[in-house]
């Protein structure tokens, strides 16, 4: 059976984290046996992409804003224990 040929990744993507947040993809990146932190990366979009039941982002709020850790601890902390 053929597989269907997948789609040329031909974009890059720069964002910058802390070291607490490079951290926390981490440590779920090798917790999920992610193999590559891309391969992380694109796999959180899509699950924050099809998330439901979040509260979406206030309005005009500042790119240091947004963060995939608690800015009060500095430490990662699960959706399921905000």
């Amino acid at each position: 059976m053929a597989r269907t040929p997948k789609a040329k990744r031909t974009e890059r993507l720069q964002i910058m984290l802390a070291d607490v947040e490079l951290q926390a993809v981490d440590n779920w990146r090798y917790d999920n046996r992610i193999p590559t932190r891309a391969a992380a990366i694109r796999e959180l979009l899509r699950r924050g992409m099809v998330a439901e039941n979040l509260a979406p982002p206030g309005p005009n709020a500042d790119s240091g804003e947004y963060s995939v850790v608690d800015d009060d601890t500095l430490t990662y902390i699960p959706l399921t224990e905000r």
